[in-house]
């Protein structure tokens, strides 16, 4: 093929459509252009292709061997073309696609499952891919590198990235069946428990470890479990109390676990951050999502 080939969808259309139509004059109606344009297009695809794609017979045409072998190769070029219009539309109108999300996991039950849950709800043929980085560093390096579009964490400002805070995300003191305790809960009091916590260099031990330190009292960890998700069963079988965010703390609760509001209260603040420039429009309209639920839940 030529450097700079002619071989484009709308040569190809005009190929088919004298296919179709017999000869350039017949095609040129149907396509409503001009019959020169017809005949320029097919000589630069027969250039291009360096052969002759009709033999030319009076006012019609006849397809020649070559014609003949780029007629299904043609069609099926139109077919894909079309389907990946299609696609891209269907993305862009956010009627399918993908969303790809890296959260920390402390914030994969709160805030982001209810978003995650919305934004499904609006836009079913979406799909999400959560991954699961260990910390913020990795949560950035997610973004950075492309792997994910969008990253949740507690704000940073990270050099080259957006960052958009949310609302901040509470904590409540979750104790196990059986507990007697009233509300407020004093964090002093909390850190004379055997307590349940996630390993130090973890969101949540930091945060924990934040907020006890205020107390300068002691303080026993009972039991660090690497498996975050492993908190709230252990507090519900007795090991320990703890730390969880509000809507963990609420299902601890229906378990059978003692829930009170600590004093002082306990929060962080949650963010989004993506790589600057343009968002895929289930990635914006995500931020959107995020960011209108922040406004709502803000006192």
């Amino acid at each position: 093929m030529h450097k700079h080939s002619h071989m484009d969808s709308r040569r190809l259309e005009i190929f088919l459509a004298v296919v179709a139509e017999g000869g350039f004059t017949a095609a040129g109606a149907a396509l409503q252009i001009s019959q020169p344009a017809v005949s320029q297009a097919i000589g630069e695809l027969e250039a291009d292709l360096g052969a002759e794609l009709f033999h030319r017979i009076g006012r019609g045409v006849r397809l020649t061997p070559a014609g003949q072998a780029l007629v299904l190769p043609a069609r099926q070029a139109q077919h894909d073309l079309r389907t990946g219009r299609r696609a891209v539309e269907e993305v862009a109108g956010l009627a399918a696609g993908r969303l790809e999300l890296a959260c920390l996991p402390t914030l994969a039950v709160a805030p982001l499952a209810p978003l995650i849950g919305a934004f499904r709800a609006e836009h079913p043929g979406v799909a999400v891919t959560l991954s699961d980085p260990t910390d913020s560093a990795e949560v950035l390096e997610f973004v950075r590198s492309g792997l994910c579009e969008l990253g949740l964490l507690e704000p940073v400002r990270p050099e080259g990235l957006v960052t958009i805070p949310l609302a901040r995300q509470e904590f409540l003191v979750v104790l196990p069946p059986g507990s007697r305790a009233e509300t407020p809960f004093r964090l002093r009091d909390l850190a004379k428990l055997p307590l349940v916590a996630t390993p130090r260099g973890s969101s949540a031990r930091g945060l924990l470890d934040d907020a006890l330190a205020r107390t300068s009292a002691p303080v026993t960890i009972a039991v660090e479990a690497a498996q975050r998700e492993a908190l709230l069963p252990l507090i519900v079988a007795g090991a320990g109390a703890g730390l969880l965010p509000r809507p963990l703390a609420e299902v601890a609760s229906a378990l059978g676990c003692v829930v009170v509001e600590p004093s002082p209260a306990v929060s962080r603040s949650v963010a989004l951050v993506h790589r600057e420039g343009p968002l895929t429009p289930a990635a914006g309209r995500f931020v959107e999502l995020a960011v209108e639920r922040a406004r709502a839940e803000s006192p």
